[in-house]
């Protein structure tokens, strides 16, 4: 279960620990966890500083290059001075400040084939929070082969949609998305700033629920949502027993 909550700790977290049935041992997982998080924008970015603000014990943060002015309208982690800058480095400087009892480790690179497993490492859980899908793809396949949890969560203007992976519990990235678009581009879609943050958000709660046990996280269901006109709903998702990647005969 790893190290006793501090006093300190206690009474950061005092206001959660109220929730109905979030005991200590809710809390004491939390801290004993560790979360990738594969991407830190808009999406990635705001469900770290709720994971943080949480208690997380410590999380992985993977992206590549460099915070750019463009970033600034859903970057809540970022500061205008740091342009040009690592984002992952300056990312780990911030949440440092808002909880230093969390610790980060930082890969200034993207997520792949080849290093996604190296990635996981060490994790619990992963946030799926990249803006291509080959990226998105690597780390769905290498979270089903190590038996992580994985967070998948994409918003496109003002629509999104999240699910969480289980392996051989509950449909894949790749059972229901087998084929990329091709007409995808990786900054070729709008981004309002409050919808990703709404979206992280959500990631954050997911992950909390999945690493202690708390709530009733999404399980073969997909949140689907329009901010547009408030549209909210749930659908219910299936695993494709045939799948390439999460199928019997994967």
């Amino acid at each position: 279960m790893g190290k006793p909550l501090t006093d300190t700790e206690i009474d950061r977290y005092r206001r959660q620990l109220m929730l109905q049935g979030f005991t200590l041992q809710h809390q004491q997982r939390l801290k004993a966890s560790t979360a990738l998080i594969a991407g830190i924008g808009g999406l990635g970015g705001t469900a770290a500083v709720y994971l943080a603000v949480a208690g997380i014990g410590k999380m992985v943060f993977a992206h590549s290059g460099n915070l750019t002015l463009s970033n600034m309208n859903r970057q809540i982690l970022m500061r205008h001075e740091w342009i040009g800058r690592s984002r992952v480095v300056e990312a780990k400087r911030r949440i440092e400040e808002i909880n230093p009892d969390v610790g980060v480790e930082v890969f200034d690179e993207r997520t792949t084939g080849d290093n996604a497993g190296r990635l996981l490492d060490g994790v619990d859980i992963a946030l799926s929070a990249r803006p291509t899908f080959h990226e998105r793809r690597a780390l769905n396949a290498a979270c089903v082969k190590k038996d992580i949890p994985m967070i998948e969560a994409a918003m496109n203007g003002m629509d999104g949609y999240l699910f969480n992976v289980i392996a051989g519990k509950t449909p894949c990235l790749n059972c229901l998305y087998p084929d990329d678009d091709p007409e995808w581009e990786e900054l070729g879609f709008p981004v309002l700033g409050a919808v990703s943050g709404i979206l992280g958000c959500l990631m954050s709660i997911e992950a909390i629920k999945l690493l202690t046990g708390y709530g009733r996280p999404l399980l073969s269901r997909m949140l689907l949502f329009n901010t547009f006109d408030m549209d909210f709903r749930k659908l219910r998702i299936y695993r494709d027993e045939g799948c390439a990647v999460c199928g019997a005969s994967a």
